[in-house]
């Protein structure tokens, strides 16, 4: 029987949320897995799931962002592989030595990075940096669109650039959502029938939620109130307190705290009216639409996330001045004046989630695009 491990992955450690599509890959490819040890605060999932894992260690260079992934070199002389698929950062040093090295001594062989590619902020030594890194691999899977138009204007070819957009677990969401039905948890709560926003993250200073609640001071006062129901925990909760405490909001803001059960953050979400965040949107706005709740969050699109582009202008979601609190505020008056049909705005977020934002449709990227030997 041959024994042959025909693709490679090597990743800087394993989050929690890419848990479904990696075991997707895992099903679908003879695999072997390198993650770094995770010394962040995101979750990571058990690796016991997948079938060939070996743990490798990120050395950092001082307080740098600059790190080097020890015992990755030793896969380059591992002859069973024909296609290595790795994260694509510019930070990570073994990276460039390590894709170097299979370019001179293995030309045959296919490297495949995954990365948010071009971010539209790059200086000209960041630009020089990336365009050197990326150009490098035999194609570069992205996160969006927008990302793949400017690599694009970069000289980089088209036909190397996959937009595999992100997932959550969306299986496990979706089954919840056909439960969901509207309740008065947030009247219960508040004891009000104000129109509810709602974030769903960690509390952290680049969300700027310190701009949301001095714009929820400016929705009230001008007799549009709303309320607000925070999901989460961070560094930024008890100055986040102390605002609401200042505004004279205690009877407007909910701190429900960090959550991790799926089934009551679903409920949440579902009855809530709008999403707003005022710092970049990432993950939160597909974990809010896959439940059929809009997004509000800024048009700075450099200094955003990826996963803006699930934001159709209108109709999933709208978009405000950045660092502008009466941009935020007009946009969520126009939002609800112009959007009274609540259920039509829960299909059209279903539809953008359920077609481009699934494991589903990441795996039907990586079949077109990526090439493994068999």
């Amino acid at each position: 029987m041959k024994d042959k491990k025909e693709l490679c992955l090597i990743y800087n450690f394993a989050p929690r949320y890419r848990e479904r599509i990696y075991r997707l890959i895992d099903e679908e490819y003879d695999c072997e897995w390198f993650f770094g040890n995770n010394s962040t605060d995101i979750k990571g999932f058990d690796l016991s799931v997948l079938k060939h894992v070996e743990i490798l260690q990120n050395k950092f260079v001082g307080r740098t962002p600059w790190y080097f992934q020890k015992g990755v070199l030793k896969l380059v002389r591992k002859k069973e592989y024909s296609t290595y698929f790795v994260l694509g950062e510019v930070y990570c040093l073994s990276t460039w030595l390590f894709v170097r090295l299979v370019r001179w001594f293995y030309p045959h062989r296919r490297v495949y990075f995954w990365s948010h590619g071009w971010y539209g902020k790059e200086g000209a030594l960041k630009r020089w940096l990336k365009k050197r890194f990326f150009k490098m691999a035999d194609g570069i899977f992205l996160y969006g669109n927008y990302a793949r138009k400017l690599m694009i204007k970069e000289g980089f070819r088209a036909d190397q650039l996959f937009v595999i957009h992100n997932s959550l677990n969306y299986e496990e969401q979706k089954a919840l959502r056909e439960e969901l039905t509207e309740t008065g948890v947030f009247w219960e709560h508040f004891g009000n029938r104000a129109r509810n926003l709602i974030f769903i993250g960690r509390l952290t200073t680049v969300k700027k939620l310190d701009l949301l609640i001095e714009a929820l001071r400016w929705l009230n006062d001008k007799g549009e109130e709303c309320n607000l129901t925070l999901i989460g925990d961070g560094v930024e909760r008890e100055r986040l307190q102390g605002l609401v405490r200042e505004y004279g909001l205690e009877k407007n803001v909910w701190f429900y705290g960090a959550c991790y059960d799926e089934k009551v953050n679903a409920k949440l979400i579902y009855n809530a009216d709008l999403c707003v965040s005022p710092g970049n949107v990432g993950l939160t706005a597909m974990h809010v639409m896959v439940f059929g709740t809009p997004v509000a969050t800024h048009d700075n699109f450099p200094y955003q996330m990826p996963e803006f582009e699930a934001i159709l202008e209108g109709r999933t979601g709208t978009f405000f001045k950045y660092n502008d609190v009466e941009s935020m505020v007009d946009s969520i008056v126009v939002w609800f004046k112009s959007h009274q049909n609540r259920e039509e705005v829960r299909r059209d977020c279903y539809h953008e989630i359920d077609n481009y934002w699934t494991p589903q449709y990441q795996m039907k990227i990586i079949r077109e695009h990526l090439v493994v030997d068999r």
